[in-house]
């Protein structure tokens, strides 16, 4: 590896690295700001540390530092250093944020009475942190952490693990806190998902098509011509035990959406086609 490239390389795990600490931080600002102020149980370790400090009293920031810590510890014997490491750094700092940062609901100007703003606030925050996090190549741990080592013992789905035993949170903050507690909690859990979606997987800008029609000549005409989008033709099995047929595909702007479906439909009325999101785009056919 040249020089120069090993430089690239040093940068841009010390940006990660930066990034992270960032996130961890931000992270530990929207827990102390919104959820444990306001109790809100949304799944996950902050959320088991919210309950922990309700019914035991013991701080939250080293509840997290040792739930994560022991968890850590199983993660690395069942799963490996490889699959383990990537939550070293998260699993230290973030309880040291979350410590120095608790006296920040002192603050009189951030604080707010409207919960149901709160828990937007802390939905969209908690996923731009997961989502970055995830698209850097780390891990918070905890809770997650969990789910992949069930995973690896008993060989369950890890989103359905990790789904039970989120709502298994839900379920103990209903107990601790009462109902209204735990549907905030689901308005942080669904805006955050949507949140992580987004930055792993972008914005849609383009449809991608699959047309099976029997008047494929004119369809490509439209589509080439018309629109002036490129087309791909392959073959795919056709279960009428007709054999195989042509199908068309292209990519196009979200913005031709209605042209193409009603250009085609006027083309052929009993037109077959399959519409997808495309997040990605390269090169061309």
């Amino acid at each position: 590896m040249s020089k120069k490239k090993e430089k690239k390389t040093f940068l841009k795990n010390v940006l990660r690295y930066i990034t992270l600490v960032v996130m961890m931080f931000v992270s530990a600002i929207s827990y102390n700001l919104f959820l444990n102020p306001n109790n809100i149980v949304s799944g996950g370790t902050n959320g088991l540390s919210i309950i922990v400090q309700e019914v035991f009293g013991i701080d939250p920031a080293i509840f997290i530092l040792i739930f994560s810590a022991i968890v850590l510890i199983f993660s690395f014997l069942i799963l490996g250093i490889e699959m383990s490491s990537s939550s070293i750094v998260a699993i230290l700092i973030y309880p040291f944020f979350v410590s120095i940062t608790s006296g920040i609901t002192t603050i009189s100007y951030l604080q707010t009475d409207d919960k149901l703003l709160v828990g937007i606030f802390a939905g969209i925050i908690s996923g731009v942190v997961l989502g970055t996090i995830c698209k850097i190549g780390f891990s918070q741990g905890g809770i997650i952490q969990i789910s992949q080592i069930i995973n690896k013992i008993f060989k369950f789905p890890i989103a359905k693990v990790n789904f039970v035993i989120n709502a298994f949170i839900l379920i103990c903050g209903v107990f601790v806190f009462g109902l209204s507690s735990a549907l905030l909690g689901i308005v942080v859990l669904f805006i955050s998902s949507l949140i992580v979606d987004r930055i792993l997987l972008g914005i849609s800008s383009n449809k991608s098509f699959l047309i099976i029609t029997t008047k494929e000549d004119k369809v490509k005409e439209y589509i080439n011509k018309k629109l002036g989008h490129g087309t791909s033709i392959f073959y795919v099995n056709d279960n009428s035990g007709n054999g195989e047929r042509r199908a068309i595909m292209t990519v196009i702007p979200t913005r031709d959406y209605y042209k193409l479906v009603d250009g085609v439909k006027k083309i052929d009325k009993d037109v077959f086609f399959v519409v997808t999101d495309s997040y990605q785009l390269e090169g061309g056919f």
